[in-house]
């Protein structure tokens, strides 16, 4: 049996999916590989969501949402690139591979980039193989390992700093 990643994307409504529509409007061909969650924002994205998903067997996620300056909340997408770098530097600490999350800047004329990053993303998990969460058998250490980190990013405290700046 030949293993075929599971990716879910959680894509801004402005430009990313946008994008993912213009590849299929286009028959721009991508592996079918994952399944797509309208957010109005990158920067709505929940880590608590996102560590969930990983929990529940997905072999990656990916965040895609605006360039850098087109974010139509002006700076949702930076907040995303803040929370992600905070995430994938506490699920490296569990034993997972951080590479399993990403994050992409697509543009809502990028239908063929949307595709370019799913196909590389495919092929990226493809050499990483299987999550160690998914399938019958979860390795639990790293399973009680996320769960840690899922209470630490829904902390309340920690929601308040992350994504805020402060002013000189």
């Amino acid at each position: 049996m030949s293993y075929e990643p599971k990716i879910v994307g959680f894509l801004c409504n402005w430009c990313a999916y946008s994008a993912a529509d213009l590849a299929g409007m286009s028959r721009i061909s991508y592996p079918p590989t994952i399944r797509i969650v309208r957010l109005m924002c990158s920067g709505r994205i929940d880590p608590v969501i996102v560590v969930d998903t990983l929990i529940n067997g997905a072999d990656g996620v990916l965040i895609a949402g605006c360039f850098p300056g087109d974010c139509h909340y002006v700076e949702g997408n930076l907040n995303a690139e803040v929370r992600i770098k905070i995430l994938k530097n506490l699920i490296a600490k569990t034993g997972l591979e951080p590479e399993r999350l990403r994050l992409e800047w697509i543009p809502a004329s990028g239908g063929v980039l949307f595709a370019e990053v799913v196909e590389d993303f495919t092929n990226q998990l493809l050499s990483l193989g299987p999550s160690p969460l998914a399938g019958g058998n979860p390795d639990k250490n790293i399973m009680e390992l996320l769960a840690v980190v899922r209470d630490t990013v829904a902390d309340v405290r920690l929601r308040e700093l992350v994504g805020k700046k402060r002013t000189p």
